[in-house]
């Protein structure tokens, strides 16, 4: 057990280090989640402290990005869709500077059934990152940012849902 967690270390390590360097990052592994609230239906507002006690994964995206159209649709089938019932994980796509006038007929065309949120102002966007999309923030059930990517590749996507994968597993006992 401790070699396939040393393992897993050795192979998340350069990733979250890279994300850590970049200087586009604004939060850090080890941060706690900036506070914030966002619109979480037309006129109902959440505040993300709400969402204490689950593992919470935040993508910022924008309709009009090649990488997260090519993300998203993996994180439907690979995460949503395993998920999306489990009372312990919280999904939250924020449109990078969409509405709802946007973000509601981009979903319905692309199918998607998990949360599409607007960060109109990039309000909630700015507390992580100054640039660069798709990215992606794992908090844990304390709150606190266990996990942080930019940019798409299929390998990262894989690793990530690993990560997903065995936490939730280890929540669940």
């Amino acid at each position: 057990m401790k070699a396939l967690k040393l393992t897993i270390f050795v192979a998340l390590f350069p990733l979250l280090v890279s994300a850590q360097q970049d200087s586009t990052t604004l939060t850090k592994v080890g941060d706690k989640l900036p506070a914030f609230s966002f619109e979480i239906e037309k006129g109902k507002k959440a505040d993300i402290a709400d969402y204490k006690g689950k593992l919470i994964l935040i993508n910022f995206f924008a309709t009009w990005c090649g990488p997260c159209n090519t993300e998203l649709p993996l994180v439907q089938e690979k995460l949503w869709n395993k998920y999306k019932s489990n009372p312990k994980f919280a999904f939250l796509v924020f449109g990078r500077e969409e509405g709802w006038d946007i973000l509601d007929p981009f979903k319905k065309e692309k199918g998607f059934t998990f949360p599409m949120l607007p960060d109109v102002d990039r309000s909630i966007f700015k507390k992580f990152g100054t640039q660069s999309i798709p990215r992606n923030i794992i908090a844990d059930e304390k709150g606190n940012i266990i996990y942080q990517s930019i940019g798409f590749s299929e390998q990262e996507f894989d690793e990530m849902v690993k990560f997903i994968d065995e936490r939730m597993e280890k929540m669940a006992k």
